[in-house]
């Protein structure tokens, strides 16, 4: 399999309070705008079944709708339990208002 560049939506369904949820093959991948950057993370909980993106942004740390762990959205980090693990990071891009996320789709 190669990896390879995905568009997965509009750059403008991307705001700093509102990720973008998507799918790539079998992994849920969500996509977080700071700051006019984009950045595209692992997005189910690792600690229970709970969709990050569906959680509460918070400067530069996304929180668990469930059991309130919390990442840093830029490297992915853990900063607060029960997360129980760091989040996979995916890069990401913006091109012609369109944004694209470099990985394998599985």
């Amino acid at each position: 399999m190669t990896t390879e560049w995905h568009d997965v939506g509009a750059s403008a369904d991307v705001s700093e309070d509102m990720p973008l949820t998507t799918k790539l093959g079998d992994k849920e991948i969500g996509v977080y705008r700071l700051k006019g950057q984009y950045y595209a993370l692992e997005d189910v909980c690792p600690h229970a079944y709970a969709l990050l993106s569906q959680g509460f942004v918070m400067n530069d740390e996304i929180e668990c709708p469930l059991h309130g762990a919390r990442w840093n959205i830029c490297s992915g980090k853990m900063t607060a339990e029960p997360g129980g693990r760091d989040l996979r990071c995916y890069p990401c891009k913006e091109e012609n208002g369109r944004v694209l996320i470099q990985a394998t789709a599985t």
